[in-house]
């Protein structure tokens, strides 16, 4: 992935260095869960306002990429 999606971030000082939404704190996994559990742009807009429906696509793009990523490049915890 040579460019982040959208107005997806990583910064060491918000959301623990997780990918968020600029200009808010809204962790990109966050909204991926609830793309997961079938939520409606609807309930998710209502939980999190600050988010635009492009948002959700690039959140959707982003996972997409990581997802493409060979496993060599990728450091997995183990367990």
């Amino acid at each position: 992935m040579t460019r982040l999606p959208g107005r997806i971030v990583i910064a060491p000082d918000v959301s623990g260095g997780r990918p968020h939404f600029k200009g808010t704190r809204i962790p990109v996994y966050v909204v991926l869960e609830m793309l997961t559990n079938e939520e409606s742009w609807e309930d998710i807009h209502h939980a999190y306002p600050d988010l635009r429906r492009k948002d959700l696509a690039d959140a959707l793009d982003f996972a997409r990429e990581l997802a493409a990523v060979p496993r060599q490049s990728l450091t997995l915890a183990t367990t």
